[in-house]
């Protein structure tokens, strides 16, 4: 896929409309994939039917320090970031001129990690901080 409208656009209607490398024009299913599902980069399982972002809009994903998740967030025509359904929901009752875009056109619904494409060092220092944790907790009979 060479553009994230066009990704976008498949993701929408999965469910109803599986992507299939036999259904895409000047595609086949023998072709070598475009990148190897490795530990080189952090992989993510995206959910299906999410819908396609309103036309001037930009969805965001951002990974948690830790690689524990991804938030979503939308920015908006002018540059706001929209964090929640609440302030989708707000912005467009603000925004008159954005007739036509629904607060169900936006999904805050984000993709799994792939836990065994986290970065060891990752694990390592959540694997300390659980365990220092613990000690702590310990220690002052909390638990």
């Amino acid at each position: 896929m060479s553009t994230e409208e066009e990704y976008e656009k498949i993701r929408c209607k999965l469910l109803e409309e599986p992507f299939l490398c036999s259904t895409m024009p000047n595609i086949s299913c023998q072709d070598p994939a475009d990148i190897e599902k490795d530990a080189s980069r952090t992989w993510v399982i995206d959910k299906p039917n999410i819908p396609q972002t309103p036309s001037g809009f930009k969805r965001k994903l951002v990974l948690r320090r830790d690689f524990s998740k991804l938030d979503a967030h939308y920015v908006t025509p002018t540059g706001k970031k929209l964090r929640s359904s609440l302030e989708v929901g707000k912005f467009l009752e603000e925004n008159p001129a954005m007739k036509g875009v629904s607060a169900s056109d936006f999904s805050f619904t984000v993709p799994k990690v792939v836990e065994e494409t986290i970065p060891k060092e990752v694990l390592e220092r959540k694997a300390t901080a659980k365990v220092d944790k613990k000690g702590k907790d310990a220690k002052s009979g909390d638990s």
